[in-house]
Order: C-alpha cells, then structure tokens, then sequence
C-alpha cells in the first residue's frame, strides 16, 4: 500500500508528519528519514487498530494532496 503524507519542517528543528486519509495518524522525526519511519510505524498501528472496527478502516482513503506556495 502506498500513501501521500504530508510533512511540515518545524521552526524549532525536525519534522512532523501526517498521513491525511488516516484520521489522526501524526509524528515526528527530527531528520526526514526518521519522520518518515516514524509515520511509517504509525501508520502501520494505525491499520492494525482500525482493522478491529471495519467502520473505522472503512474511513482509510486515498486524498490527493498537492503543495502549493502562496506569498504574502
């Protein structure tokens, strides 16, 4: 299974990570590669708990993501 996760370097240093069709599937990682293993990880929690319920893992979905700069 492949998902879209979004990643957001923090001011304070390192990196938070969601993963946006999996209802509160977040972490962080102060390096990206240890961010993504991270959310990885979580993610793969996120499965085995929600599988338990078919209501809950009913609500996995794929959701297109695109990044987009504004200015200000």
């Amino acid at each position: 299974m492949r998902l879209k996760v979004l990643v957001q370097a923090e001011d304070v240093g390192g990196f938070s990570v969601s993963v946006p069709g999996m209802p509160g599937c977040h972490s962080q990682g102060e390096s990206l590669s240890e961010a993504l293993a991270n959310i990885r990880e979580a993610a793969e929690l996120w499965l085995e708990v929600t599988a338990e319920t078919a209501e809950s893992a009913a609500k996995a979905q794929s959701i297109d993501v695109e990044l987009a700069e504004i200015e200000l």
